[in-house]
């Protein structure tokens, strides 16, 4: 017996080291033969394929009765593929599963199905005639022949290959095979075949002909439909199948047929009625689809209809699956197996291949589910849940192992140390491998231990002991055994000081931007090292994070943290957690922070004025500081943000909840907004008020800078600006305008209507030109007329001058400018105004002399000047020039047109092979003396312009020569540029030319192509010019 368990407790450890039960790859499929090709080298293969080590051996029955496959027979083996030869239609038919077996048992597979299609001649040759008279319907019965496997049905037309062509009036019915003509129409009268295809075989057989002759006996009369095809009332149909049902109906006129669902639900998407007359198809057909379907038949003399149920059906599907399992002997087990499908499945069980009746009480099948108590080793094996209906089978597989083994601490010894504070509980686990579950005891060091009120051992075997004593600590001892043998393990227990945590609790308060110590101070077992966690609001404080605001200051036995800079969001409970390996400990301290108050909530305007609005509002939270006082802001949509208000009471304190804003100004929209104060300092704001407008009053505030003049003869032009919306003091804003001649005693007045415009001319035949007059601008709105601004004086419009300057002359300056001088006219001063006509200065047009003077440019000057330089001229280029005096009231008649011709361009070469040496704080510089272009203007000189930095303003030479020398000090470094100069005025300049600081007292160089510069070398800017002297 001991070596029995033995041997099976090794079998059974061995499980993680690649041994496994059968499990199927692939499972056999049914198979349809066609019987019309049955020759000699006719055989089919079943596939079977499973998984498992030791690899499995395979069987297969048929109809339930095992194959013996034998040398020589038709049957045989390939792995677990079963290859049939030499079929026999009679003795190979039926249903065939394969059974895998190795030594943890054998599994059976799903059912697989071996049937032979086949398809017969027709045993008649002749068939009689069909007569029937014209407008009548017929029935062509088809009868096909013994047959086996699906069938197509059609029928030719006298001769092959015409067919009969479905449509409204003839229909062929794919379930009978039958031909219906609704209506015979002379053209009907032939002889008819009936065609039949099978369709696993390909085979097609043809029956005798049936002529159709028509009667002479006159022609048959109007009647309602027949339905001579119709689908039964009963259909099932699988989940995901294709429905086709045949309805179709004699009659004359030729009936339409029409369908329907009689619960009133549409027709799906997918399905469509118009694809073939007399079927409605149901694709992919689920459980939505099923229901009561009807077939209207309808012509003018009446209506038939029949009706049949579409019932769903969809074959077993596993939705829970027992798994493998293994048990210690003598337990209990129990296996679930589920599976959805309609009809509901029923369940039954088999083991190793072979069907599980329970002959014992203590094996039960309950709706499915099997349950085994008292396990033995005889119910080890695979086990098999088979669920089931009419339309199909499903076959899950679990595998049980039943182990008996003595008891074994190998995995699971007893901890080597196990440590619990004085006064504290500790559970010492005893975890042994063993099956059957045996008998634990425990003892300390050498004697058993027996149960009391503080130690107790637990029904898995542990050991509990509550308030620990240090002489609860030594060596205990698990002891193990069932009837296969004994084990023990060993650990010993430790009993350690409690962790104290000395600070009591605590409720602080600070204020915002201070500083504060939390104290976590502890005693504990000085073998022990203790670990603080710090909590604010039961959330952890990871310090590093939180902005640096929590930093931990304690040593090796306090948990002390600092809050730096506190603010607001901060206050609340902080937990200091302090635990070692065998205990822990914590304490809370309430932090209160005192701030600023928080924004007020609810501000409302309870009532507006033209210029003043009461408030209300409501405290917000005053951060354990009481508000002292409340400070009022408003915006509009003219200020720049928030502005201070006064306000009555001027001081708003801390316990008003209302106040009244003054010195608003009228209609305008206003927002407030309310802040708070203590002695800590003042809060955000509240959020703003609805905008408010205050009520209209009279204006008070009249335009500014009122001026005029100009504008056309016989007109007074007055002008101002516009006052703002905000100084309105309401809607319908206008302004008056009053204005009378100078020294006259009543006002004319005139309204303009519009706040935005700022300016407004009287027209009158009898104003004289530069006619002063007295003018003021008032404001007025629907409130009533405001005042009127201070009068000013305003000149009305003046005539342009009447004549044009005189001594007109124009010289050329240089290719670019041209200076223009002419004789100023009299500023005319007559005893009356319409006698003045003033010159506010001249207007000078210029154009080249080869376009035309509409092209002008325009040059204008102010004031009494007699003479203008026009600039940004071309070279070489004549020009008409005239001159006109000007006013407000527009030019004058034009000069007369004199033409000047500006000189040639500047010599447009830069000077090169430019040489400079120092000597004793001189710099002297020569070059290539420069000529001129054959269009350029000839070269008279040389400008040399010089500074000392680069931030410096240069200073300018004048020569004629080609050289020059400079007085400076070597000291210090200089750029250096030169211009040639000609009538046509400056040309271009060389290339810019650094001279460094030079330590010696002579040095020399030359401009060349390089430009990096070096104290004790050669400076170089290089210029190629065209031409070289």
């Amino acid at each position: 017996s001991t070596t029995r368990w033995s041997c099976l407790s090794l079998e059974f450890s061995g499980m993680g080291r690649g041994l496994q039960s059968p499990v199927f790859t692939k499972q056999p499929g049914s198979i349809v033969f066609p019987a019309d090709s049955m020759d000699r080298n006719r055989e089919v293969v079943f596939s079977c394929e499973a998984e498992g080590n030791p690899s499995p051996i395979y069987r297969w029955n048929l109809n339930g009765t095992i194959i013996s496959p034998k040398a020589g027979s038709r049957y045989s083996l390939s792995g677990g593929n079963l290859r049939i030869s030499q079929l026999n239609k009679d003795q190979d038919a039926g249903t065939y599963q394969c059974l895998a077996s190795n030594s943890f048992g054998t599994i059976i597979s799903r059912e697989a199905s071996l049937t032979f299609a086949y398809l017969e001649n027709f045993k008649t040759h002749r068939r009689s005639s069909v007569s029937v008279r014209e407008g009548q319907g017929v029935v062509l019965l088809c009868g096909p022949p013994p047959h086996s496997g699906e069938l197509t049905f059609s029928w030719i037309f006298n001769e092959y290959p015409t067919f009969v062509k479905q449509d409204s009036r003839r229909f062929v019915s794919q379930e009978t095979g039958n031909l219906y003509i609704a209506k015979v129409e002379p053209s009907d009268v032939g002889n008819y075949t009936c065609v039949v295809t099978n369709t696993v075989t390909k085979t097609r057989v043809q029956g005798p002909p049936t002529p159709l002759v028509l009667r002479s006996d006159g022609i048959m009369g109007e009647y309602e439909p027949k339905i001579e095809v119709q689908f039964p009332e009963a259909v099932p149909a699988a989940k995901g199948s294709t429905v086709k049902l045949e309805c179709f109906a004699l009659g004359n006129p030729v009936p339409s047929i029409t369908w329907r669902r009689t619960d009133g639900v549409p027709f799906a998407r997918k399905v469509d009625v118009r694809k073939t007359i007399g079927v409605l198809e149901i694709p992919y057909f689920q459980q939505e689809d099923a229901g009561m379907y009807e077939c209207v038949a309808e012509n003018s003399k009446g209506r038939n209809t029949v009706k049949g149920k579409l019932q769903f059906y969809a074959p077993p599907q596993l939705i829970e699956n027992p798994q493998d399992v293994q048990k210690a002997i003598d337990e209990s087990l129990v296996w679930e197996c589920k599976a959805t499908g309609k009809p509901k499945p029923m369940y039954r069980w088999m083991k190793n291949g072979q069907s599980l009746e329970p002959e014992e009480e203590r094996i039960q099948v309950v709706n499915g589910a099997l349950s085994i108590t008292q396990l033995t080793m005889a119910d080890v094996g695979m086990y098999q849940c088979v669920a089931g209906n009419k339309h199909g089978q499903v076959y899950s597989n679990a595998e049980l192992r039943v182990v008996a083994v003595a008891p074994d601490f190998s995995q699971n010894l007893l901890k080597t140390h196990t440590m619990v504070r004085e006064g504290g509980d500790v559970l010492i686990e005893c975890r042994p491998k063993m099956s059957p579950r045996g008998k634990i005891s425990w003892r300390k060091g050498n004697e058993a231990l027996r149960e009391t009120h503080r130690i107790s051992i637990l029904d898995n075997g542990s050991l509990r002991l509550t308030n620990a004593t240090k002489s609860d600590a030594g060596i205990y001892t698990c002891i193990a055994g069932n009837q296969f043998g004994t084990a023990s393990s060993a650990g010993s227990l430790l009993v350690k000081e409690p962790t104290i945590i000395t600070t009591p609790p605590a409720t602080l308060d600070i204020t915002v931007g201070e500083s504060i110590v939390l104290p976590c101070q502890v005693t504990h077992d000085p073998s022990l090292e203790p670990k603080f966690t710090w909590f604010f609001n039961e959330q952890l404080i990871h310090f590093g994070n939180h902005g640096g605001y929590f930093e931990k200051v304690g040593g090796h036995s306090a948990g002390d943290i600092m809050i730096r800079n506190i603010q607001l969001r901060h206050a609340g409970k902080y937990t200091c957690a302090v635990q070692t390996k065998v205990d822990s400990s914590s304490i809370a301290t309430d932090l209160i922070v005192r701030g600023p108050p928080g924004p007020p909530t609810s501000v409302h305007v309870e009532e507006i004025s033209d210029t003043t609005a009461s408030l209300s509002w409501r405290p917000g939270p005053d951060n354990h500081s009481p508000i002292t006082a409340y400070t009022i802001q408003a915006r509009t949509p003219f200020s720049l943000g928030w502005q201070a208000v006064s306000t009555v009471p001027e001081v708003v304190g801390g316990r008003r909840l209302t106040a009244t804003v003054t010195d608003l100004s009228p209609w305008v929209e206003y927002e407030f907004r309310v802040l708070a104060s203590n002695t800590i300092g003042t809060g955000e704001p509240s959020r703003p008020s609805r905008q408010a407008r205050t009520k209209e009053s009279l204006p008070k505030v009249t335009p500014a800078n009122v001026s005029g003049g100009g504008g056309s003869r016989s007109e007074l032009v007055i002008t101002w600006e516009p006052v703002p919306e905000e100084l309105q003091n309401g809607g319908g804003f206008g302004y008056v305008v009053a204005f009378r001649p100078y020294n006259a005693t009543g006002w004319m007045q005139a309204a303009v209507p519009s706040a935005e415009v700022s300016r407004y001319v009287f027209k009158n035949d009898t104003i004289q030109p530069f006619t002063p007059f007295q003018v003021k601008v008032g404001v007025y709105n629907n409130k009533g007329e405001g005042p009127f601004g201070p009068a000013v004086t305003v000149y009305s419009a003046e005539e342009e001058p009447g004549s044009a300057p005189s001594r007109i002359h124009a010289s050329s300056l240089s290719a670019s400018d041209v200076e223009v001088t002419w004789r100023v006219l009299p500023w005319i001063t007559g005893r009356r105004p319409d006698q003045s006509k003033r010159v506010l200065g001249y207007e000078l047009r210029y154009w080249e002399k080869r376009e035309k003077e509409e092209m002008a440019s325009v040059l204008r000057t102010v004031g009494n000047r007699t003479s203008a330089v026009i600039q940004g001229l071309r070279g070489s280029t004549t020009y008409s020039v005239t001159v006109r005096a000007y006013n407000t009231a527009g030019t004058g008649p034009p000069s007369n047109v004199v033409n000047v011709t500006t000189k040639k361009p500047p010599p447009s070469q830069p000077p090169v092979k430019v040489m400079w040496n120092t000597s004793n704080s001189k710099i002297i510089l020569n070059w290539e003396q420069v000529k001129a272009l054959e269009n350029e203007s000839e070269v008279t000189g040389y400008k040399v312009l010089y500074k000392r930095n680069r931030s410096s303003q240069p200073r300018v030479m004048e020569t004629n020569t080609t050289s020059v020398e400079l007085s400076l000090p070597t000291d210090e470094e200089y750029i250096i540029q030169i211009k040639p100069i000609g009538e046509g005025g400056e040309g271009n300049s060389s290339r810019q030319i650094t001279i460094p600081r030079i330590s010696g007292p002579n040095a020399i160089g030359s401009a060349s192509t390089v430009s990096t510069l070096s104290a004790l070398s050669t400076i170089a800017l290089s210029f190629t010019a065209r031409t070289s002297l």
